[in-house]
């Protein structure tokens, strides 16, 4: 058994612990990554859909908040991923489209349109013909849509590609081994344990290991969020050149009360998504979640029919009982969470990564990620407390 030290130590190898790990790694912190098969989890089975628009809640204004400063930080993210590996990021700036198929799933689009623009959202409301001037080959009975210009995609594949070989770059070592337990002496969080025996000791320790969060071991039971895994299948779909482009913009569409979501790949490539269900941890894909998913994209994109299917898949989103992230201070010195980001992790990748990296370089969290520290699932009112002060770690 072996022992080995590092400034930082991040558990999970997705796209939250990758980047997080780039950022530290640039601001000159020795930074170590432990994760069995980095990016190939829940990573890699995202949609990559950026939608802070499209997809908001009503009184999750906290959240939006985040969500925007986030979709606002990918085109620079992108930009410098790009620059600095020479490999794609994969971000797809065309627009949202929101599709009603009937004159009830209508009615409901149109009261979230209104809600969006009090909130001073971009959204266009469009009648079912302008609906399909914008997308041609939805189904002749599109009853209308909202155009959402602010709200893009990632092929988050690529995006995971690049950040593997930015780290690389950056120094970050890649330990291929599960954390057995987080490693504590008193109120400190000290380092890791590895499943083959082996200790990494850290002045800090970030979990970003999303749903698997709840299995870590070593910390008391009080101070783990509650982040559980909520199972969602997802196809892709291959169109055929003759059919090229199908879609121009991601679709997320109301199919008789049913969502659905299409989203275009420049290579032709076509993501559906999601169901959602509780499942523990089981990643299996059934045959009830395929039929669902191809009932509602057929409904509306009648050429769902003639198109290959490349592949069916399984991801966990790591869900928190409010449906925001958990970021920050842990209860523990030493220990940050970067975790609990439901079906925004591909969204809030670099607004996450820069939260984080700029916490343990000044010991301050900050004010944009007050909202979502771990403690306010056991503060009954939910109030948000002042700027958390946690230890500063050096390079």
């Amino acid at each position: 058994m072996n022992e080995s030290r590092s400034g930082v130590v991040v558990i999970g190898g997705g796209l939250i612990g990758l980047s997080t790990a780039w950022r530290l790694a640039a601001d000159g912190i020795p930074v170590t990554v432990c994760d069995p098969t980095p990016g190939s989890r829940t990573s890699s089975v995202a949609a990559g859909m950026l939608a802070p628009v499209t997809e908001v809640e009503y009184g999750e204004d906290a959240l939006l908040a985040l969500n925007l400063a986030s979709n606002a930080a990918w085109p620079a993210f992108a930009e410098e991923l790009e620059a600095l590996t020479g490999l794609p990021a994969g971000l797809h700036r065309t627009g949202t489209l929101s599709v009603a198929y009937d004159a009830d799933d209508a009615a409901a689009i149109r009261r979230l349109a209104e809600y969006q623009r009090r909130l001073g959202l971009d959204v266009e409301e469009l009648t079912g013909r302008e609906t399909r001037k914008r997308e041609p080959l939805l189904a002749a009975g599109v009853a209308g849509g909202v155009w959402v210009p602010g709200d893009h995609s990632v092929n988050n594949r690529q995006t995971v590609a690049a950040l593997l070989r930015a780290v690389e770059l950056s120094g970050v070592t890649l330990v291929k081994q599960s954390v057995s337990r987080i490693l504590v002496d008193g109120k400190q969080a000290v380092g890791v344990e590895l499943d083959n025996g082996d200790t990494i000791r850290a002045e800090h320790v970030i979990a970003a290991a999303g749903p698997w969060t709840a299995q870590l071991n070593g910390i008391p039971d009080e101070l783990r969020p509650p982040v559980r895994p909520l199972k969602g299948e997802i196809l892709r779909l291959r169109v055929p050149e003759a059919y090229r482009p199908a879609l121009r913009h991601t679709v997320r569409a109301t199919a008789r009360g049913f969502s659905v979501y299409l989203v275009p790949r420049p290579d032709g490539e076509l993501v559906v998504g999601a169901t959602t269900s509780e499942l523990g941890y089981d990643t299996r894909v059934l045959a009830g979640g395929v039929f669902t998913l191809l009932r509602d994209a057929r409904m509306v994109l009648p050429i769902t029919d003639e198109l290959e299917l490349v592949e069916t898949v399984a991801g966990l989103r790591p869900a928190t009982p409010d449906n925001a992230p958990v970021l920050g201070a842990s209860g523990l010195d030493g220990l940050l969470w970067a975790t609990g980001h439901y079906r925004n992790g591909v969204l809030l990748t670099p607004i996450t990564a820069q939260v984080i990296a700029e916490t343990v370089r000044t010991g301050v969290l900050p004010k944009l990620a007050e909202p979502f520290l771990a403690d306010r699932f056991s503060r009954g009112d939910r109030a948000h407390g002042g700027a958390q002060e946690v230890p500063k770690v050096m390079g």
